[in-house]
């Protein structure tokens, strides 16, 4: 055991590795997989090797998905090793741009728009100076200030890093949590109120999780499903569920933790320096999140207006070089090492292949839809659900092309592939689930056992709300591609 734990993660790159080769050289028929070319198996190599390293977690999350990106450019792109493709039709390769472009997708761009705003919000001390303004009006009523911590940690979580929002709404809370005495139940549904808003908000915006980002990429591929859902258009569906969720949360975590204490006074020091600087901070955020929801009346798409706080805050100086370091970069590789799994699936056709091999025209579609979404929720407990999203989205995507006349009635291929989004992020029974959970576990006011009853108590019922949502809104045809 001891050996195990000192030569784990070199156990389990080994394994990985022995794995993806095994994968890589079995005979294409082992596959049970019509007319399998060279390409197509070197991509489902490729597909095991992330699944595997995202599983086991033997590196970080982003370099896997580096990783794969590199793989792929190497052995399957017309860039790639000569002795590994010169057997191989050239028309047959990859585009080496192809590959190289997903991280330059249009997805990635929102995100880094979203990551620049919340950099700046929280270097110039705006986002403390909201914080503070939201919670004002819920007073100081236990129940209410409850509710209050919830809703203004999940309105940041639509714009900012789910981590990034419950340290810092855990930084207000921390010196309450302090003040109450050590038997007030209440103190353990403060602490869980921040990683359930945190990861419940998320789902409100497009660039509120990474999961979001990866369905969407698929949903608005102007080569593929090309469905032109907008910024508007997702936060006008998500954004209702939301706090529908965060209300049931709230219920329930009242029932569960009931306060003794009547009163509860925060205290938030600290702020937005005043300032020309701060003023176009305000107004930048403002025009930003106002151009992402009039997306339909100005023309300007959301990818576009992502762009425009970057060129404000650097042309102003609020953003120099330095403050680039800050942004979460191993997010954006996250996202674009999904992409490229797409991109290999689909430029192979081995997607085509696969659906085509598989009868799924013959499953059940309820099963196809709810049983995808189950499983992406189990897997996001135990694995990052960015990783869960990037490796069930590009497969639920080739399928969701095979089903689409059945899929129809029941809200169509967006159904599938946003509840995909969504089951990641309700995702939260365990310390290892979600960062906003690990960081509410580290206060030590919560056991895991309350917060796995809590936790698959609202996954369950949020799953339930949220697939009837889209099932809903699908035959509506708000989601028309």
């Amino acid at each position: 055991m001891r050996f195990f734990k000192k030569y784990a993660r070199i156990i389990k790159i080994l394994f990985v590795l022995i794995l993806t080769a095994t994968v890589w050289f079995l005979p294409a028929d082992a596959f049970g997989i019509n007319d399998l070319t060279v390409l197509q198996q070197r991509v489902i190599a490729i597909f095991v090797f992330a699944a595997a390293m995202w599983i086991l977690e033997a590196v970080p999350a982003w370099t896997t998905s580096l990783l794969i990106i590199v793989i792929m450019l190497l052995t399957v792109s017309n860039s790639g090793i000569s002795f590994l493709i010169d057997d191989i039709n050239r028309t047959e390769l990859i585009s080496y741009k192809d590959i190289m472009a997903t991280f330059a997708d249009q997805t990635i761009m929102l995100f880094l728009g979203g990551f620049i705003l919340a950099l700046v919000a929280s270097k110039s001390g705006v986002d403390i100076t909201l914080a503070r303004a939201m919670l004002k009006p819920f007073g100081t009523r236990s129940n209410v200030v409850l509710l209050g911590f919830m809703l203004v940690t999940a309105i940041f979580s639509m714009f900012v890093s789910n981590t990034a929002t419950a340290a810092m709404m855990l930084t207000f809370l921390t010196p309450v949590l302090k003040s109450l005495p050590q038997n007030e139940k209440g103190r353990a549904a403060l602490a869980l109120a921040i990683p359930i808003g945190a990861n419940i908000g998320g789902i409100a915006t497009p660039i509120g999780t990474p999961p979001n980002g990866i369905a969407l990429g698929y949903l608005n591929d102007t080569e593929g499903l090309n469905m032109r859902i907008g910024f508007d258009d997702w936060t006008f569906v998500m954004f209702p569920l939301m706090l529908v969720i965060l209300f049931i949360a709230w219920f329930l975590l009242r029932k569960m933790f009931k306060f003794t204490s009547k009163e509860i006074h925060l205290k938030i020091e600290g702020g937005a320096t005043k300032g020309w600087r701060t003023y176009v901070i305000y107004i930048t955020l403002a025009v930003t999140i106002l151009l992402w929801m009039l997306e339909k009346v100005t023309g300007i798409n959301s990818y576009v207006v992502a762009l425009i706080p970057v060129g404000v805050f650097c042309a102003t100086r609020i953003i120099k070089a330095r403050d680039l370091r800050d942004i979460d970069w191993a997010v954006l590789w996250m996202v674009a090492g999904g992409f490229a799994l797409g991109v290999g699936m689909d430029k192979t056709g081995l997607a085509k292949t696969l659906v085509s091999s598989f009868s799924f025209t013959e499953w059940p579609v309820m099963l196809v839809i709810i049983g995808s979404g189950i499983i992406c929720w189990l897997l996001s407990t135990f694995i990052s659900n960015s990783a869960a999203a990037a490796l069930m989205i590009p497969i639920l995507a080739a399928v969701g092309e095979g089903m689409k006349p059945l899929l129809d009635g029941y809200g169509g291929v967006g159904t599938l592939l946003i509840g995909i989004a969504l089951s990641a992020s309700f995702a939260m029974a365990l310390p290892i689930s979600t960062p906003p959970n690990a960081i509410a576990y580290s206060t030590g006011l919560i056991k895991s056992s309350q917060m796995a009853t809590v936790g698959i108590i609202i996954g369950c019922i949020s799953i339930a709300l949220g697939y009837s949502l889209l099932i809903f809104i699908g035959q509506a045809g708000f989601f028309n591609n």
